[in-house]
């Protein structure tokens, strides 16, 4: 185990930071703040942060195979052309669902996008149950809604040989599998792998490492947890000086840093003056695995 150090590289104050993912013709790092509606990319050869604002909160951001980014916007899927700072709606979906809004979004290995819908929160992890959807954008641009009553759709992943799908609705309190079709998209046969302890609070954000292994950050529990999904056992808990933890990705040269977003949402001045890099993006270095390179949207 070879020494882990974590340092905060951008004191943001994001309301919800989320969707960390590393952008390697750009060498940086894409990520949301859900809350300030805007995405943002962190460079880490000049430590600066260039934020887009949008119209709505937006809750994702993956690469694109054509150039540019697609990000999750309200209810909509939308692509987002950064030099232009345009956004540009591809299809909308929950017309009928005027408080939902999208959640967490991730790349599937065949280029499609997955991402889930929730109630707006009234408060931090409190809102209207039931109330959301998972959904993949396919590269031709149509949208499949693969289940609904979701509480808070949330991290996503695909196994090693892309034969299982992990998802996480947080207030279930558990890391889920089920079985993948990479030929067609579709997903059955869910199952429990993780229940999360009492101190690890709310899973949130997920990743997988090149040993299968899969990292969730843990929101109100300060951490990153790494899971081995075949035996159900967690390996490793990085605990870090903010209690809201939302996402985690790898990157850098050789994808052996990890990302970790947080949130400030829901905080009040005594909590914040306490944890002053809530919000901020940390680093950790000294893990001693890799992850996976983010996969790009094929449409």
């Amino acid at each position: 185990m070879s020494s882990v150090r974590i340092e905060c590289v951008a004191s943001e104050g994001y309301g919800i930071g989320e969707s960390p993912v590393w952008d390697e013709k750009e060498g940086a790092l894409l990520c949301v703040d859900i809350t300030g509606r805007k995405v943002c990319r962190w460079s880490p050869g000049t430590g600066q942060t260039q934020a887009i604002p949008v119209d709505a909160p937006v809750s994702s951001v993956a690469l694109r195979k054509s150039g540019g980014y697609v990000i999750t916007l309200g209810t909509r899927f939308a692509a987002l052309n950064w030099k232009e700072e345009l956004v540009t709606t591809i299809t909308q979906v929950e017309n009928d669902k005027p408080n939902n809004r999208f959640n967490d979004g991730k790349v599937d290995p065949a280029g499609r996008y997955f991402a889930g819908t929730m109630a707006e929160e009234i408060r931090p992890a409190v809102l209207e149950r039931h109330q959301g959807s998972l959904y993949t954008l396919f590269s031709d641009l149509s949208v499949v809604k693969h289940f609904d009553q979701v509480d808070i759709s949330n991290g996503l992943d695909w196994s090693l040989d892309h034969k299982t799908f992990f998802y996480i609705d947080s207030l279930s309190y558990s890391v889920d599998a089920f079985d993948y079709d990479l030929q067609t998209g579709k997903i059955g046969n869910r199952r429990s792998i993780y229940k999360l302890e009492k101190e690890e609070s709310i899973p949130d954000g997920m990743c997988i490492d090149t040993e299968g292994k899969l990292w969730v950050a843990c929101y109100d529990g300060g951490r990153v947890i790494r899971l081995d999904p075949e035996t159900g056992k967690r390996l490793q808990t990085v605990k870090l000086p903010v209690d809201k933890t939302t996402s985690c990705c790898f990157g850098g040269r050789d994808y052996s840093e990890m990302y970790v977003t947080s949130a400030s949402y829901g905080m009040d001045k005594e909590w914040l003056s306490r944890q002053p890099q809530a919000g901020g993006i940390f680093k950790i270095t000294g893990l001693g695995v890799k992850g996976v390179p983010p996969y790009p949207f094929a449409g």
